[in-house]
């Protein structure tokens, strides 16, 4: 069972997951890759996390940035959001992951810094391991 899953909202994301995969390889840590946009396969992002075992959710984004928040929505896991530099040199995602409402917290790392939330996530894990 992978403990972190990342999820992309397009295959134009690919760049950034590669830093994350890359950076979890380091950590010798199994995750699970997907690509499910949460406007276009809303129903698709549904079942997966009513079925995903995974103890922490890395959402990449740009634009508007709806996934890690819609992922946030459906789960109490810890949900990490990476921002994307797509339009308006990815600010404009930055905020949409940043200004989620009360409830539905998401952490963020730097424009495109996919390599951070790799990081994060084992800090995430870590401390779960240490219960």
């Amino acid at each position: 069972m992978p403990r972190i899953a990342i999820i992309l909202g397009s295959g134009s994301d690919m760049e950034i997951a590669d830093q994350i995969i890359k950076a979890l390889d380091k950590f010798d840590e199994a995750h699970d890759l997907q690509m499910i946009s949460a406007h276009r396969n809303p129903e698709e992002l549904d079942r997966y996390m009513r079925e995903s075992d995974a103890l922490v959710f890395i959402a990449v984004a740009g634009l508007s940035a709806a996934l890690p928040g819609a992922i946030a929505a459906r789960t109490d896991r810890p949900v990490i959001g990476v921002p994307v530099a797509k339009k308006l040199g990815g600010l404009d995602a930055l905020l949409s992951i940043v200004q989620m409402p009360p409830g539905v917290p998401v952490a963020c790392v730097g424009i495109d810094n996919g390599t951070n939330a790799a990081h994060l996530a084992m800090r995430m894990l870590r401390m779960h391991d240490n219960t």
